[in-house]
């Protein structure tokens, strides 16, 4: 063993066990085989036979790592730093790396001496003695927590934190301690000493989403590690400690405690005197100056973490955006204004995306209010997050419907209550935003217009929920990833969640009539007119082929459906029913518009086109706080307007394209034909050529069928006359449930008759004879058969009446979709 200690001193290796496998891989053929028949003829005698097993043991494990090392290369993190300006060569900032971590890689010489003798002081002072671990620290640890009984002190060295970073391993402390272990004794087989200092000190935790010296050195400061001072260095030493809770711009007095420590602790290291570490202690606060905290970003600051995460690995270091600064900071300020307006009412977020229809560049992106105010959840992105879209997807569902000709221009559509028995779920029963207000028949540019839920989920059965699925995957809503039967008839109401990202995407298709070419966030000269953005596999000129988008051009190219939704969108009478016609949707130029507003008031959404910029913007809450009372109209479409006009004060945009191949006729609005002198209402609707001959044919008739007798109902006076007598309430196998103890009257109501002598008769008994529509009756327990008589017109219909004791209600639920 002398021998051994002589050959390991000779070598320049401390002499302990740790060195051993070093010393052995530099000895001859001929000295390992001495050396290990001498230890075996000592070992291997009775008395000896545990030990050396044991030692054996311990010098194959701690061999090991050396046959699976870690090499400075196989850590090396990217050094390259990203410059973002905007389309006019303006500086928007610069990210110091490629994800979401802010982080800078820099050698060791270009650090500071004053934060490496800090952080070594503070965090591993022998780092420069001990191997993989520090036995000297692991055993006053635990003498220290055997004395109080708990643990006061780790034993950590800055090896083993970095095997931490790397890895950071899950599950029981004592496994993930023998992993720890494990690989620090890897990183110690492939790495020398200043190789596992500079890869711990790049990657140190520093506050927030700050790793590495050199980001917090310029992040904190302004400056480069390597001009750190003595106070700025202890000051930045401080933070791992606890990077959560010393973040300087939160608990600015609890890292100056740290601070004093970390500076008592390069005193005694002699680092520093005394003196040094009091005046670095009490440095002026010019020195130690926090600069504001915007990371090195001027603008648009989600718009660059977001497209830093999307580069290849590949990108060049200075990327020209196709943001405009100037735009980018008026909707930013749009955005806190909004939510400042409506923080009464419990809203505190909002985002908001420009783009340009042309060409598909993003000019403005703004994820939050402010992405610096952490306590805000300003980080969050609302562009890209996923939410509840309300009623923003029924454009793409009217549009299907029209182009596989499910429904016509002058359909006419029933908005009345409705019930769907879903299999093994309780009853389904859509309203519309106005709970009961239902209007009826509507054509289906009222029924879109005004954002009416029923009639939209009755097209949806039409076309089937996995064909609209299919058709919105098409427009680039790849997060509604689950099956039709997962989303059901709600998706046209919401139930699915979308990003205000691929809404954008999608109304600008519609606004381009159904052409389809990808966004386009990265402006770059070398690129001609058939590339695109960095969302596709680039080439060596940061270059893309549109060819290879998300659907080829012209598969939804049916132009001719598309301005027609663009027409109905833009049609300010149309949406007068719940809007009015002087809402914020209605702007001194060509737009079309559509809002939403998610179940209990949770997200509300305005997007919205001109012939030139689509605008998309939402207001909510990110951790999904019910807002009180703020519909679609009211949160985000009072931004969208703000953002329109200023998009358009120098020049108008152009007129929408007119609905190609259509003809325009009169048509009455109660039946969607050729009006006759009864119909009550007309109007002119757009109709294909080929209906023309049907339509010139075609009387409208005013009866409606069985559908409307619940809605008819509920109607003081409807404002047209059917020539047909209906019994509207009760109606057919209706199934009442009274209280024997109380008095309970219904209404017995007709319609298509006025001032006509009506008579009434329950099971054959004459009830009344009036002129009025309607009759009171007290009801009685039984089964009843209503019959009405007016001139030659009959009705009948037939009815329970139970008595509640004992008898079970009917049960059912109510969904109330979104809508606005």
């Amino acid at each position: 063993m002398l021998g051994f200690a002589r050959r390991a001193r000779d070598a320049g290796l401390n002499p302990t066990y740790e060195s051993f496998p070093v010393l052995l891989m530099k000895c001859s053929k001929r000295e390992f085989i001495l050396i290990f028949q001498g230890f075996s003829r000592y070992c291997l005698t009775s008395k000896f036979r545990f030990f050396f097993f044991f030692v054996l043991f311990c010098l194959i494990t701690r061999s090991l790592p050396y046959l699976a090392p870690i090499h400075a290369w196989d850590i090396a993190q990217d050094q390259d730093s990203i410059e973002f300006h905007d389309r006019d060569g303006l500086p928007l900032g610069t990210i110091l790396t490629r994800d979401s971590q802010h982080t800078a890689v820099v050698p060791l010489e270009q650090i500071s001496p004053h934060f490496l003798h800090a952080i070594l002081a503070a965090e591993d002072s022998r780092f420069y003695q001990h191997g993989a671990l520090d036995s000297i620290a692991i055993g006053r640890a635990l003498s220290e927590a055997i004395e109080a009984k708990h643990l006061v002190s780790g034993a950590s060295t800055i090896t083993m934190q970095l095997a931490r970073m790397l890895e950071n391993p899950e599950g029981n402390i004592a496994i993930i301690k023998i992993r720890e272990i494990w690989l620090s004794w890897r990183l110690v087989a492939g790495m020398n000493k200043n190789e596992i200092l500079i890869a711990y000190i790049n990657r140190l935790p520093m506050g927030g989403n700050i790793y590495g010296v050199e980001a917090a050195s310029r992040t904190y400061f302004g400056i480069p590690a390597k001009d750190l001072t003595l106070a700025q260095g202890s000051i930045l030493a401080s933070i791992p400690n606890d990077p959560n809770n010393l973040n300087p711009y939160h608990n600015f007095t609890a890292l100056k405690k740290r601070q004093k420590y970390v500076l008592n602790r390069m005193v005694r290291e002699k680092n520093i005197t005394s003196e040094q570490a009091e005046k670095a202690e009490k440095a002026e606060k010019e020195e130690i100056l926090l600069l504001p905290r915007k990371q090195g970003i001027i603008a648009a600051p989600h718009f660059l973490f977001w497209l830093a995460s999307q580069l290849p690995p590949n990108h060049p270091t200075q990327i020209k955006t196709t943001i405009n600064r100037a735009l980018q900071k008026f909707v930013e300020t749009q955005v806190q204004q909004t939510i400042n307006n409506l923080a009464s009412h419990n809203v505190h977020h909002g985002a908001a995306l420009v783009i340009n229809n042309h060409t598909g560049e993003i000019l403005a992106y703004i994820g939050s209010p402010d992405y610096f105010n952490e306590t805000n959840m300003g980080r969050n992105d609302g562009i890209q997050a996923l939410r509840q879209p309300g009623s923003t997807l029924k454009p793409f569902l009217y549009e299907l419907a029209l182009e596989k000709k499910v429904i016509k221009p002058n359909s006419i559509l029933a908005d009345v209550p409705t019930y769907y028995a879903i299999p093994g779920a309780k009853i389904y029963h859509p309203t519309n935003y106005n709970e009961e207000n239902f209007l009826g028949p509507v054509r289906v540019r009222i029924a879109l217009a005004n954002s009416l839920n029923i009639p939209a989920v009755k097209v949806l059965e039409k076309v089937g929920v996995d064909h609209f699925l299919t058709r919105l995957r098409n427009l680039g809503f790849s997060h509604l990833s689950q099956s039709a039967e997962y989303y059901g008839l709600g998706l046209t109401l919401g139930s699915g969640e979308v990003s205000l990202w691929e809404l954008a995407k999608a109304y600008r298709i519609l606004a381009n009539q159904g052409k389809v070419t990808p966004l386009v966030t990265i402006l770059n000269e070398n690129c001609d007119a058939k590339s695109t953005d960095i969302n596709q596999k680039k080439g060596e000129n940061f270059c893309v082929n549109r060819s290879s988008s998300v659907m080829a051009e012209n598969q939804i190219d049916t132009p001719t459906t598309w301005a027609l939704i663009t027409d109905i969108l833009s049609d300010a009478h149309a949406r007068a029913q719940e809007f009015g016609v002087n809402s914020v949707l209605v702007l001194p130029f060509p737009t079309a518009v559509k809002t939403g507003t998610s179940s209990d008031f949770r997200d509300t959404w305005t997007i919205g086109f001109s012939s030139d910029y689509t605008v998309a913007t939402w207001v909510g809450n990110f951790n999904g706080d019910r807002m009180n009372k703020v519909s679609g109209v009211m949160g985000a479409a009072p931004l969208w307007n703000r953002i329109m006009l200023h998009l358009h004060q120098e020049k108008e945009p152009d007129k929408f394209r007119e609905p190609k191949g259509l003809v325009k006729r009169p048509i009455c609005a109660i039946s969607g034909l050729r009006p006759t002198p009864d119909c009550p209402s007309v109007v002119q609707e757009y109709l294909d050529p080929n209906d023309l001959s049907n339509y010139e044919k075609s009387t409208a008739s005013l009866s409606l069928p069985s559908e409307y007798k619940e809605w008819l109902s509920r109607q003081n006076q409807v404002n047209f006359t059917p020539k047909k007598l209906q019994i509207v309430f009760p109606q057919n196998d209706d199934y009442f449930v009274i209280n024997n103890q109380d008095k309970n009257q219904i209404e017995l109501k007709v319609t298509g008759v006025n001032n006509t002598s009506i008579e009434w008769f329950l099971n054959g008994e004459k009830l009344d004879n009036t002129r009025l529509n309607t009759v009171f009756w007290q009801m009685k327990p039984g089964e009843w058969t209503l019959e009405v008589k007016a001139g030659k017109m009959t009705d009948k219909v037939k009815f329970q009446v139970e008595i509640a004791e004992n008898k079970p209600r009917k049960r059912g639920f109510s969904l109330t979709g979104s809508s606005h």
